[in-house]
């Protein structure tokens, strides 16, 4: 381990070792800013197990869904410049995309995943989600699992596709652009969508997790035993990025904005940190102000990922799911907290009520479908060094979600 904490933090650094002492972290980042101010800056550990090159400062990984925040800051940008509304109809800017029963889709049902098209039912060929043109075509086809806006469910995949598209009808430019130019770039960002070739020896390939680590949930009997339920098609029918591209230059070159975003904890931190600031993100930063419009949130059971979920503005909310089913369910963060895990175990996100971000990154991928043992050991510990807990969620209102989940 390397860095520094600031003393108050020293449970962070503790932490952050016992990951690599007591839990089988192999590489990671942690970087920890209150008030814009950093506490923690954090590395350690094995950057590629195969030639055993260190992590360095600066070394970089794919961070999957956690990209899913650059990706509505970029929304955001648009929504504040009146580009964009929430309740627009995607079709108003993408007319292919109205058929087969798609044309009252909105924005803000893409935001919040309860669009209905959370997976592809065309079967998709190796090299698919790197085709940009490909994949548009293949949503625009889609029909919805659900009437769009009814209920919700996480859209791994195509939620980066689809608003992906809406960002290049719109700006004029593709997402990895967009974000280049308008938020990585200006605020000093070492974080990309579309991986340029000088950064490559800076990345830390991804270290597949131990067999077996993985608990029985609802999620995982569905993908393995239903065949064309949306879990099996998330699982079986989302490429081979995942297992066979995500360390390739070419995996990384493409822009595939709800996964394969590279970037390292500063960089994740850094960016919620100038999220708190920027006025596109008030509806989130002060979901209380009456000067901010309340977004659209979904709560309750998930049609995909067959638990309790909580989103609202492309962010993740925080979600405990553990007495129902166990570790590496959940994502717990504060009550007013807003960000976004990825595949594996990394996490981005911004405490608005305690002026704190935090981005954590590692290249071994854990267990679990949210936040796994060791990412939400660093976040416990980074609220009780401020004073706080975490938060449970409450309970949810309808009986009928209830009983769903």
């Amino acid at each position: 381990m390397r860095g520094v904490a600031d003393p108050a933090f020293a449970a962070v650094a503790e932490e952050f070792d016992r990951n690599f002492a007591e839990r089988g972290e192999v590489g990671a980042s942690l970087h920890v800013l209150v008030d814009g101010r950093p506490v923690v800056d954090l590395w350690g550990g094995v950057a590629d197990p195969e030639t055993g090159r260190v992590w360095e400062q600066d070394t970089v990984s794919v961070v999957f869904s956690a990209t899913k925040a650059a990706v509505a800051l970029c929304v955001h940008r648009l929504l504040a410049s009146g580009d964009l509304h929430e309740d627009m109809s995607v079709a108003q800017v993408w007319p292919e995309f109205a058929a087969n029963g798609k044309g009252d889709i909105t924005i803000g049902m893409l935001l919040n995943h309860s669009a209905g098209i959370p997976v592809l039912s065309e079967p998709l060929g190796s090299g698919m989600l790197e085709d940009w043109e490909f994949m548009a075509d293949r949503i625009a086809d889609q029909a919805p699992f659900w009437l769009p806006g009814e209920q919700h469910g996480y859209h791994p995949v195509t939620f980066g596709f689809v608003l992906g598209e809406v960002v290049r009808r719109v700006a004029g430019s593709t997402i990895g652009t967009f974000f280049a130019s308008e938020i990585a770039g200006p605020q000093g960002l070492d974080f990309w969508i579309g991986l340029p070739p000088e950064i490559e020896p800076r990345v830390a390939p991804i270290v597949k997790g131990i067999a077996g680590e993985v608990a029985p949930t609802p999620f995982l009997d569905a993908a393995l035993h239903q065949r064309g339920s949306i879990p099996n098609l998330f699982v079986f029918n989302s490429g081979n990025w995942a297992r066979a591209g995500v360390n390739t230059r070419a995996g990384r070159a493409a822009e595939i904005p709800a996964a394969n975003g590279v970037t390292n904890g500063k960089g994740l931190a850094k960016m919620y940190a100038n999220a708190l600031r920027d006025p596109a993100v008030r509806c989130l930063a002060e979901p209380k102000s009456s000067s901010a419009k309340e977004m659209h949130m979904s709560d309750g059971f998930d049609a995909t990922l067959l638990m309790r979920t909580r989103f609202r503005g492309g962010f993740m909310l925080s979600m405990d799911n553990t007495a129902q089913l166990g570790a590496g369910q959940s994502m717990r963060i504060g009550s007013n907290a807003f960000g976004h895990c990825g595949s594996g175990g990394s996490i981005g996100f911004a405490d608005p009520a305690l002026g704190l971000s935090v981005g954590y990154t590692m290249n071994k991928q854990g267990p679990g479908t949210l936040l796994n043992e060791r990412g939400q050991a660093l976040v416990d510990a980074i609220y009780r060094s401020l004073g706080q807990s975490v938060p449970t969620p409450a309970p949810l209102e309808s009986q009928f979600e209830q009983d769903r989940l």
